[in-house]
């Protein structure tokens, strides 16, 4: 469910309006520290302005440990050395399916929960191409060179729903492996790749649009409803928007394009439900004070929430959802279910912990696909 304005209740403005009073009615720790993308990332840079107003409003210093690819940033958080992430759809929806890197036998399913996400504002994910490298569409994506960074199954997997969108595989294109996000830029911008996924606001992005081989972005045609089928198939998160802000589009019309929620702050489902209310109110309620501090950061308006993605939201987020007037039916429901989809995940990972088989990455593909059938939850990777 997404919010509109128009609907927004009375009760809610008088809420964000008493917004002054923030200092007296959060309760938060005096020094908190989150994961993020690396540095002069979108996510890095909308989490080092959202920090610097916490500490101005309510004296809370904010440290946020750049991590270099999903599982970097997943860690610590696992390990409760951090609260919260500031991540992507890799260290949420990724996470929470037990795909991809999160496979591995010393990871599995994850009880990811949603505090807020950073959904709209014009930025578009979509994969940055050097200008010289001729790719126009992503038909063109054919026989060129893309970044595929280690521990990143978000990135890479957005590069494949691109490719899908043309009928393409990696199996058309090259793949070139980079240890980072940062390294994978550097790369585009060196000589060594043609393309890079990204959130189109990037903080390198901007840098590989002033640098020798410049910078343009694959758009997504509207109008080919099959092709964008083919891109949810594989990437169910993706929405059709019009991309206005970013690197070599801010001051123009933009472009038709795709985009999710991006970054997305992160939880787990053990955290206090009373450090997690207050993180929320902190971040709604300040939004007016961090509004226009970095590029994007518009989209993490309580406008913008979408109840019901990919992700189940946290209980303490829901009690201040609910305590504004905002949460409803369908997203508990919604809620419910994605919890839900967790636990049968999770109980089909202990089982087969348990069966300890010899080749585990098939195994485990094939346990759970048949859990979720099971369950009745849609199947995806």
């Amino acid at each position: 469910m997404n919010i509109s304005r128009r609907t927004f209740t009375t009760t809610v403005l008088a809420a964000l309006i008493a917004a002054p009073a923030f200092a007296d009615d959060i309760q938060l720790p005096r020094q908190m520290s989150w994961t993020a993308y690396d540095t002069g990332s979108a996510g890095f840079n909308q989490a080092v302005a959202i920090g610097g107003e916490l500490q101005k409003v309510a004296g809370t210093s904010l440290r946020v440990l750049p991590g270099k690819n999903d599982i970097s940033r997943t860690e610590p958080l696992r390990q409760g050395r951090v609260d919260f992430s500031a991540t992507g759809v890799g260290g949420s929806f990724m996470a929470q399916e037990g795909a991809f890197e999160f496979a591995a036998r010393n990871w599995g399913p994850q009880p990811v929960r949603v505090v807020l996400i950073n959904s709209g504002g014009g930025t578009g994910l979509s994969v940055g191409v050097a200008a010289d490298a001729g790719i126009k569409s992503t038909a063109d994506m054919a026989g060129k060179r893309f970044a595929w960074v280690a521990g990143a199954p978000g990135l890479n997997l957005n590069i494949e729903a691109y490719l899908a969108n043309a009928g393409l595989t990696w199996d058309d294109v090259e793949k070139v492996e980079f240890g980072g996000y940062g390294a994978a830029w550097n790369g585009l911008i060196e000589g060594q790749v043609d393309g890079v996924f990204a959130s189109t606001n990037t903080g390198p992005s901007y840098e590989a649009a002033a640098g020798p081989r410049g910078l343009e972005w694959i758009p997504i045609d509207h109008s080919d409803t099959e092709g964008f089928k083919r891109m949810t198939d594989i990437a169910p998160f993706f929405r059709l928007s019009r991309v206005t802000l970013g690197a070599n589009i801010d001051g123009t019309e933009g472009f038709d394009g795709a985009s999710y929620a991006y970054p997305v702050l992160i939880t787990i489902d053990q955290t206090d439900p009373d450090l997690v209310y207050n993180m929320t109110k902190a971040m709604v309620e300040l939004f007016p004070q961090y509004d226009g501090k970095a590029p994007g950061i518009n989209g993490w308006a309580i406008e913008n929430q979408d109840f019901t993605w990919v992700a189940p939201y946290h209980e303490g987020a829901v009690r201040y959802f609910e305590e504004i007037g905002v949460w409803s039916d369908e997203a508990q429901a919604r809620n419910d279910e994605l919890i839900e989809r967790q636990a049968v995940l999770k109980a089909a990972w202990d089982k087969l912990v348990e069966e300890d088989p010899e080749d585990w990455e098939a195994a485990w593909a094939e346990a759970r696909r048949a859990a979720l059938e099971e369950a009745g939850q849609q199947v995806v990777f």
